[in-house]
């Protein structure tokens, strides 16, 4: 594809995506189509000649567009959101453009040092601890998910708590790592992923009212362990849980991790965005004194598409001595001089894109001002909606929800949870809305989650409505 022919086609592209998000209302917001159409309707084999681009965007629009449930429609509300924007797009666009190979300083400068400015600037912005610039003991980066922050933050973890040991003996003890039941499975996996194992991973206690974990009963385990012979590695606390967005207590679960000489790892994927209104910045209480790792997604509800996790350190020393390899051919002068950050050492794959891209035009475009904004009416829909559900007695609304989501259950008899996900299900399969459910005590509740700058108070007006109606 010669430069011209790439702008030609660039220019449908760009028109197409508009168009689309111009039009997105317009489609059911869950896809209609059933398992194996959209397969049935491709070829079964690669095609011998080469085809024009032409082409390409037909089969989208009658192919692969009906089988997309649409994240960008006003009326998703299932799950967390997953932003996207025209600048982070934009950004992204030139990402691929450039196709950068960061893993190193050397393969790009500018792909390391814009990152190293984003993620300072995302710190300041919320409120976090000076110790996790760029500049100080800490720092950040941008990762590709929660997920590999978690398998990052472990990796550094054993590294501390081992002396070194396990980067280059492997674990030869038993360790343990402690999640409540509402932790990502994110952090399970980490454990098998890094040798912990799925059996030594403990599950804390939480209070049954806020369903945060119980500090208590995290020092009971520890100490139980520290008495069987394992090595406690690892403490999860969450802001902003993925089923009901609960808190964990950060100070008070901070101060046992420090008493007792364990790790906390902070996973704040979805919420931590909210500090950057500092009316929200409550949430991160203990994180500046105790945090090992923290970490955050932008794009979740920082109106930047996947994928953007954030990543700081309170000192990345551990991290960079559990992942830093150099064969000979990525030496370089830049990397023996120490002055520079190679970040193929702060993650588990050595290449890299340049994603901080993305972030900068989404920050650069918005403005602290912009996002806030986006955060605020957010927030302000779900507990307007919060306060429709309160106030109707066929549902039980689910306290507290400082964030987008709400949680409630419609009341049937008996507590009939089948009931509960057969209306779920119903209003998904309308193509009108969408949304997901979790359990909390056993009982099945609905998530209404609200985040996507698409979506107006009329659309979540629209969707209690419908929602009341399913209840007959």
């Amino acid at each position: 594809m010669s430069p011209e022919e790439f702008r030609a086609y660039g220019r449908q592209v760009v028109d197409w995506v508009a168009d689309y998000y111009a039009g997105v209302e317009s489609h059911p917001v869950r896809s209609q189509v059933r398992p194996g159409e959209v397969r049935a309707q491709l070829p079964a084999h690669p095609p011998e000649q080469g085809e024009p681009f032409d082409e390409v965007l037909r089969d989208l629009d009658a192919v692969l567009v009906p089988g997309v449930t649409h994240w960008q429609h006003p009326n998703f509300f299932a799950y967390f959101p997953a932003n996207a924007s025209g600048p982070a797009i934009l950004g992204d666009l030139l990402s691929s453009g450039l196709g950068v190979q960061g893993m190193v300083w050397a393969t790009s400068p500018a792909c390391t040092e814009l990152e190293t400015v984003v993620v300072d600037w995302m710190a300041e912005l919320l409120g976090l601890p000076e110790h996790f610039r760029t500049d100080a003991v800490g720092g950040g980066v941008i990762q590709d998910s929660a997920s590999s922050a978690a398998l990052v933050a472990c990796l550094a973890a054993l590294q501390r708590v081992s002396g070194g040991a396990v980067a280059s003996k492997g674990i030869t003890r038993r360790h343990t790592l402690y999640v409540s039941e509402h932790t990502h499975s994110s952090l399970a996996r980490a454990a098998r992923m890094v040798g912990i194992g799925a059996d030594n991973v403990r599950i804390v206690d939480v209070d049954p009212d806020t369903l945060g974990m119980d500090p208590a009963h995290l020092d009971a385990l520890i100490a139980e362990d520290l008495a069987a012979g394992a090595v406690p590695t690892l403490v999860c606390a969450t802001i902003g849980t993925t089923s009901t967005t609960a808190i964990d207590p950060v100070r008070a679960v901070g101060e046992v991790c420090r008493a007792r000489g364990v790790w906390l790892h902070v996973d704040a994927a979805y919420a931590g965005v909210a500090a950057v209104c500092p009316e929200l910045r409550w949430i991160n209480d203990g994180v500046a004194e105790f945090a090992d790792s923290y970490c955050t997604n932008a794009h979740k509800w920082l109106l930047t598409n996947f994928d953007c996790s954030l990543l700081w350190m309170a000192d990345r020393a551990p991290m960079i001595d559990a992942l830093s390899i150099l064969p000979e051919y990525l030496r370089n002068p830049a990397t023996a001089s120490g002055e520079v950050i190679d970040y193929r050492d702060w993650q588990v794959p050595l290449g890299r894109r340049f994603r901080a891209l993305k972030l900068w035009s989404v920050l650069r475009w918005y403005g602290a001002e912009g996002l806030r904004e986006h955060i605020r009416t957010t927030v302000g829909l779900a507990q307007e909606f919060a306060g429709w559900v309160r106030e109707d007695p066929r549902f039980e609304l689910l306290e507290p929800h400082p964030f987008g989501l709400v949680c409630f259950r419609p009341l049937f008899p008996e507590q009939d949870d089948e009931r509960v996900y057969q209306l779920m299900e119903s209003l998904n399969e309308s193509g009108e809305l969408y949304l997901t459910h979790t359990k909390v005590d056993g009982r099945t509740v609905l998530r209404f989650a609200v985040g996507s700058p698409q979506t107006e108070r009329r659309h979540v007006q629209a969707a209690w409505k419908r929602i009341q109606e399913s209840m007959g």
